[in-house]
Protein backbone atom coordinates (compact mmCIF):
# COMPACT_ATOMS: atom_id res chain seq x y z
CA UNK A 1 0.00 0.00 0.00
CA UNK A 2 2.81 2.40 0.92
CA UNK A 3 4.55 1.53 -2.36
CA UNK A 4 1.38 2.32 -4.32
CA UNK A 5 1.01 5.69 -2.58
CA UNK A 6 4.66 6.54 -3.30
CA UNK A 7 4.27 5.70 -7.02
CA UNK A 8 1.06 7.74 -7.22
CA UNK A 9 2.83 10.68 -5.56
CA UNK A 10 5.75 10.49 -8.02
CA UNK A 11 3.34 10.40 -10.98
CA UNK A 12 1.41 13.37 -9.56
CA UNK A 13 4.58 15.44 -9.08
CA UNK A 14 5.78 14.51 -12.60
CA UNK A 15 2.47 15.56 -14.20
CA UNK A 16 2.45 18.81 -12.22
CA UNK A 17 6.04 19.55 -13.25
CA UNK A 18 5.26 18.93 -16.94
CA UNK A 19 2.19 21.18 -16.72
CA UNK A 20 4.26 23.98 -15.14
CA UNK A 21 6.89 23.68 -17.88
CA UNK A 22 4.18 23.86 -20.57
CA UNK A 23 2.63 26.94 -18.94
CA UNK A 24 6.07 28.57 -18.64
CA UNK A 25 6.76 27.85 -22.32
CA UNK A 26 3.49 29.57 -23.26
CA UNK A 27 4.25 32.55 -21.02
CA UNK A 28 7.76 33.03 -22.41
CA UNK A 29 6.93 32.92 -26.13
CA UNK A 30 9.27 35.19 -28.14
CA UNK A 31 8.32 38.86 -28.36
CA UNK A 32 7.43 40.28 -31.76
CA UNK A 33 9.55 43.10 -33.17
CA UNK A 34 6.65 45.48 -32.45
CA UNK A 35 6.61 44.41 -28.79
CA UNK A 36 10.38 44.76 -28.47
CA UNK A 37 10.30 48.32 -29.83
CA UNK A 38 7.28 49.26 -27.72
CA UNK A 39 8.82 47.81 -24.55
CA UNK A 40 12.11 49.63 -25.15
CA UNK A 41 10.10 52.86 -25.00
CA UNK A 42 8.33 51.85 -21.77
CA UNK A 43 5.15 50.21 -23.01
CA UNK A 44 4.99 47.94 -19.97
CA UNK A 45 4.41 51.08 -17.87
CA UNK A 46 1.58 52.39 -20.03
CA UNK A 47 -1.05 50.44 -18.07
CA UNK A 48 -0.41 52.79 -15.14
CA UNK A 49 -0.91 56.02 -17.12
CA UNK A 50 -4.04 57.94 -16.16
CA UNK A 51 -3.32 61.24 -17.92
CA UNK A 52 -0.85 62.62 -20.44
CA UNK A 53 -0.39 66.32 -21.22
CA UNK A 54 1.75 67.55 -24.13
CA UNK A 55 2.23 70.44 -26.51
CA UNK A 56 2.88 69.61 -30.17
CA UNK A 57 5.10 72.22 -31.84
CA UNK A 58 6.43 72.78 -35.33
CA UNK A 59 9.15 75.40 -35.78
CA UNK A 60 10.09 76.30 -39.35
CA UNK A 61 12.48 79.23 -39.75
CA UNK A 62 10.73 82.02 -37.80
CA UNK A 63 7.26 80.41 -37.95
CA UNK A 64 5.90 78.65 -34.88
CA UNK A 65 2.80 76.43 -34.64
CA UNK A 66 1.51 74.69 -31.53
CA UNK A 67 -1.46 72.94 -29.98
CA UNK A 68 -1.80 71.39 -26.53
CA UNK A 69 -3.55 68.19 -25.51
CA UNK A 70 -4.67 66.51 -22.31
CA UNK A 71 -5.61 62.86 -22.83
CA UNK A 72 -6.98 60.45 -20.25
CA UNK A 73 -6.44 57.08 -21.95
CA UNK A 74 -8.50 55.04 -19.48
CA UNK A 75 -11.64 57.08 -20.24
CA UNK A 76 -10.65 58.45 -23.69
CA UNK A 77 -11.43 62.01 -22.62
CA UNK A 78 -9.50 64.65 -24.58
CA UNK A 79 -9.02 68.39 -24.07
CA UNK A 80 -7.63 70.28 -27.07
CA UNK A 81 -6.21 73.78 -26.65
CA UNK A 82 -5.12 75.87 -29.62
CA UNK A 83 -4.37 79.56 -29.99
CA UNK A 84 -7.99 80.68 -29.92
CA UNK A 85 -10.04 77.76 -28.69
CA UNK A 86 -10.43 74.94 -26.13
CA UNK A 87 -12.47 71.84 -26.94
CA UNK A 88 -13.34 68.94 -24.65
CA UNK A 89 -14.68 65.65 -26.00
CA UNK A 90 -14.69 61.90 -25.59
CA UNK A 91 -13.25 59.80 -28.40
CA UNK A 92 -16.10 57.28 -28.14
CA UNK A 93 -18.58 60.03 -29.10
CA UNK A 94 -17.17 61.78 -32.17
CA UNK A 95 -19.46 63.49 -34.67
CA UNK A 96 -18.74 65.54 -37.80
CA UNK A 97 -18.07 68.69 -35.76
CA UNK A 98 -15.14 66.98 -34.01
CA UNK A 99 -13.51 65.27 -36.99
CA UNK A 100 -10.94 68.00 -37.63
CA UNK A 101 -10.00 68.25 -33.95
CA UNK A 102 -9.74 64.51 -33.49
CA UNK A 103 -7.66 64.04 -36.65
CA UNK A 104 -5.23 66.59 -35.19
CA UNK A 105 -5.12 64.63 -31.95
CA UNK A 106 -4.47 61.35 -33.77
CA UNK A 107 -1.65 62.96 -35.78
CA UNK A 108 0.05 64.51 -32.75
CA UNK A 109 -0.39 61.40 -30.58
CA UNK A 110 1.08 59.27 -33.36
CA UNK A 111 4.25 61.38 -33.44
CA UNK A 112 4.47 61.27 -29.65
CA UNK A 113 3.77 57.57 -29.12
CA UNK A 114 4.51 55.83 -32.42
CA UNK A 115 6.42 52.99 -30.68
CA UNK A 116 3.17 52.09 -28.88
CA UNK A 117 1.06 52.44 -32.04
CA UNK A 118 2.96 49.40 -33.34
CA UNK A 119 1.03 47.23 -30.88
CA UNK A 120 -2.14 49.32 -30.63
CA UNK A 121 -3.06 49.75 -34.28
CA UNK A 122 -5.22 47.39 -36.29
CA UNK A 123 -4.93 46.96 -40.05
CA UNK A 124 -1.16 47.33 -39.80
CA UNK A 125 1.41 45.17 -41.57
CA UNK A 126 4.97 45.14 -40.20
CA UNK A 127 7.78 43.84 -42.39
CA UNK A 128 10.57 41.50 -41.36
CA UNK A 129 13.52 43.50 -39.90
CA UNK A 130 16.49 44.15 -42.17
CA UNK A 131 19.77 46.05 -41.92
CA UNK A 132 19.77 49.25 -43.99
CA UNK A 133 21.63 52.56 -44.29
CA UNK A 134 19.59 55.22 -42.48
CA UNK A 135 18.54 58.25 -44.55
CA UNK A 136 19.94 61.00 -42.29
CA UNK A 137 22.85 59.64 -40.25
CA UNK A 138 23.93 57.35 -43.13
CA UNK A 139 24.80 54.54 -40.73
CA UNK A 140 23.81 50.88 -40.96
CA UNK A 141 20.85 50.30 -38.68
CA UNK A 142 17.79 48.09 -38.23
CA UNK A 143 14.74 48.83 -40.35
CA UNK A 144 11.09 47.77 -40.48
CA UNK A 145 8.32 49.09 -42.71
CA UNK A 146 4.80 49.76 -41.42
CA UNK A 147 2.03 49.64 -44.01
CA UNK A 148 -1.52 50.60 -43.09
CA UNK A 149 -4.54 49.13 -44.84
CA UNK A 150 -6.56 51.21 -47.27
CA UNK A 151 -9.58 51.09 -44.99
CA UNK A 152 -10.28 53.10 -41.85
CA UNK A 153 -8.46 55.91 -40.10
CA UNK A 154 -7.91 59.49 -41.21
CA UNK A 155 -5.03 58.69 -43.60
CA UNK A 156 -5.49 55.12 -44.87
CA UNK A 157 -2.79 53.39 -46.88
CA UNK A 158 0.18 55.31 -45.49
CA UNK A 159 3.58 53.68 -44.94
CA UNK A 160 6.48 54.36 -42.57
CA UNK A 161 10.05 53.11 -42.77
CA UNK A 162 11.31 52.99 -39.18
CA UNK A 163 15.03 52.86 -38.37
CA UNK A 164 15.94 51.71 -34.86
CA UNK A 165 19.05 50.83 -32.91
CA UNK A 166 20.09 47.57 -31.29
CA UNK A 167 18.51 49.00 -28.14
CA UNK A 168 15.21 49.07 -30.10
CA UNK A 169 14.85 52.85 -29.70
CA UNK A 170 13.67 54.57 -32.88
CA UNK A 171 16.34 56.86 -34.38
CA UNK A 172 14.83 58.00 -37.72
CA UNK A 173 11.85 57.40 -39.96
CA UNK A 174 10.52 57.99 -43.45
CA UNK A 175 6.84 58.80 -43.93
CA UNK A 176 5.43 57.80 -47.33
CA UNK A 177 1.92 59.11 -47.93
CA UNK A 178 -0.34 56.53 -49.53
CA UNK A 179 2.58 54.07 -49.60
CA UNK A 180 4.23 56.04 -52.41
CA UNK A 181 7.73 55.08 -53.52
CA UNK A 182 9.08 58.56 -52.79
CA UNK A 183 9.46 59.90 -49.23
CA UNK A 184 6.93 62.48 -48.09
CA UNK A 185 8.96 63.37 -44.98
CA UNK A 186 12.17 62.18 -43.31
CA UNK A 187 13.04 63.10 -39.70
CA UNK A 188 15.11 62.07 -36.73
CA UNK A 189 13.92 60.85 -33.33
CA UNK A 190 16.20 62.45 -30.76
CA UNK A 191 16.52 64.01 -27.31
CA UNK A 192 14.81 61.12 -25.51
CA UNK A 193 13.47 61.86 -22.04
CA UNK A 194 11.88 59.56 -19.47
CA UNK A 195 8.47 60.40 -18.00
CA UNK A 196 7.40 57.91 -15.32
CA UNK A 197 8.95 55.09 -17.31
CA UNK A 198 7.69 56.27 -20.72
CA UNK A 199 10.54 57.24 -23.09
CA UNK A 200 9.69 59.99 -25.56
CA UNK A 201 11.78 61.59 -28.32
CA UNK A 202 11.24 65.31 -27.88
CA UNK A 203 12.78 66.44 -31.19
CA UNK A 204 12.24 65.39 -34.80
CA UNK A 205 14.48 67.22 -37.24
CA UNK A 206 14.95 67.19 -40.99
CA UNK A 207 18.39 67.03 -42.59
CA UNK A 208 19.73 70.37 -43.89
CA UNK A 209 16.58 72.30 -42.93
CA UNK A 210 15.66 74.78 -40.23
CA UNK A 211 12.69 72.67 -39.18
CA UNK A 212 11.90 70.93 -35.90
CA UNK A 213 8.77 69.12 -34.81
CA UNK A 214 9.06 68.96 -31.04
CA UNK A 215 7.17 68.35 -27.84
CA UNK A 216 7.06 70.52 -24.73
CA UNK A 217 5.04 70.68 -21.49
CA UNK A 218 4.93 66.89 -21.19
CA UNK A 219 3.40 65.56 -18.01
CA UNK A 220 2.45 61.92 -17.50
CA UNK A 221 0.42 60.97 -14.45
CA UNK A 222 0.21 57.38 -13.23
CA UNK A 223 -1.91 55.53 -10.70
Amino acid sequence: MKKFILIALIISVSVSSCKQKQEKAIETKPLTIAEKIANAHGFENWKHVTSINFTFNVDKDSIHFERTWIWKPKTNDVIATSKNDTISYNRTKIDSTLTKTDSGFINDKFWLLVPFQLVWDEGLNISVPTKEISPISKTEINKITLTYSNKGGYTPGDAYDIYYGDDFLIKEWIFREGNSNEPSMITTFENYQDYNGIKIALDHKKADANWNLNFTNIKIEVD
